[in-house]
């Protein structure tokens, strides 16, 4: 079963200190090897990153350790795959086209 991570808070609030121990649960401490991804605002906009590695190995999400993300909103998950193969368009959050 997959794992989440969300946040909703009425001041921007950093959340590099839960997201640092979500990613080691991506392959290190847990079996969500499978991708990962979070969405959070910024400001008025929206960054989003994903990827299909084990998250504990990502380079990506490395970066996003280093960056000083201060939300409102935060949406985070660790992939272990039960459904659909290991691959981007598989890694969450899912967006629409």
């Amino acid at each position: 079963m997959c794992e989440l991570l969300g946040m909703s808070a009425n001041t921007p609030t950093d959340i590099v200190f839960s997201f640092s121990g979500l990613m080691q649960r991506g392959g290190k401490t847990g079996p969500h090897s499978d991708g990962w991804g979070i969405a959070f605002y910024e400001g008025k906009g929206l960054r989003e990153f994903r990827d299909p590695n084990p998250s504990c190995d990502s380079e990506i999400a490395n970066l996003v350790c280093r960056y000083p993300i201060k939300s409102n909103i935060v949406v985070s998950h660790i992939r272990q795959a039960n459904a659909g193969r290991i691959a981007l368009e598989n890694t969450h959050p899912f967006t629409r086209e």
